[in-house]
């Protein structure tokens, strides 16, 4: 008889109030689990991504988020972060997907999402409207948007197609 080892998976859920603090709270989440999952190798990229897309869904929203950890059997981690709010922004909607518009260097904001698109290894998104998720997600509307990190790098990031 041989002994069958299972892959090191798991799945963390956290739904955050729509609350300034949320991204903090987010932060803390990403960093206590990847700590206590011997993952130091993608820290600080997943509480970098994981809290700018939970700030923007502060930020662009009136209602919770979700965030959810998914620790893949080949060793990528997927976050995924859900909000209310339809609109799908770049680099994660309709093509041209790599085309996040830069910033003027004195700008407060506007680099998150082009985070996503220099550390995460691959992206996507998945609107939601009423149909198998509803019930799951404050009635089914709004979007999810993911991104993968802690996989083979090929020299540069990619969307996915959901």
């Amino acid at each position: 008889m041989s002994t069958v080892s299972l892959p090191d998976t798991w799945v963390y859920a956290l739904r955050l109030p729509h609350d300034p603090r949320a991204a903090r709270v987010a932060r803390m989440t990403v960093r206590t689990a990847l700590t206590s999952h011997g993952r130091p190798d993608i820290l600080d990229a997943v509480e970098l991504l994981a809290s700018e897309l939970v700030t923007n869904a502060y930020l662009h929203t009136r209602g919770p988020a979700s965030l959810r950890l998914t620790a893949l059997a080949d060793g990528r981690l997927r976050v995924g972060v859900w909000d209310s709010h339809p609109r799908v922004p770049a680099p994660f909607g309709r093509p041209p997907r790599d085309r996040v518009p830069l910033v003027p260097a004195d700008a407060e904001g506007g680099r998150g999402l082009r985070l996503v698109q220099e550390y995460a290894d691959c992206w996507g998104a998945w609107p939601l409207r009423d149909g198998p998720l509803d019930g799951l997600l404050d009635r089914g509307v709004g979007k999810l948007l993911w991104f993968e990190v802690g996989g083979r790098r090929n020299g540069t990031s990619r969307p996915v197609a959901a």
